[in-house]
């Protein structure tokens, strides 16, 4: 298996990074990186998250943190879509 991350997922992660350097700068490198690092969870079970919101899409919840990683399974790659907030109103 393989992962991939979109253009829209990295750009979440920078947004997500800047939100947190800006209201837990102590905190923030820790975070950043737990919800980076996740994914790679999915190269051994892809099929590990939930039935997404979106058709043929998956998404791995990152309790206890309010995010959420929206991905693609296709083939042997697994697609990073979207990293979105819980809280958040859903493209």
């Amino acid at each position: 298996m393989h992962l991939r991350w979109t253009e829209a997922a990295a750009t979440d992660l920078e947004r997500i990074a800047d939100y947190l350097f800006s209201h837990a700068p102590d905190r923030a490198p820790h975070l950043i990186r737990s919800i980076y690092e996740a994914p790679e969870t999915l190269l051994s079970f892809p099929h590990r998250g939930r039935p997404g919101k979106k058709a043929g899409t998956r998404e791995l919840v990152l309790s206890p943190l309010p995010w959420i990683v929206v991905y693609t399974v296709r083939d042997d790659v697994v697609h990073v879509v979207r990293i979105l907030h819980g809280a958040q109103r859903w493209p």
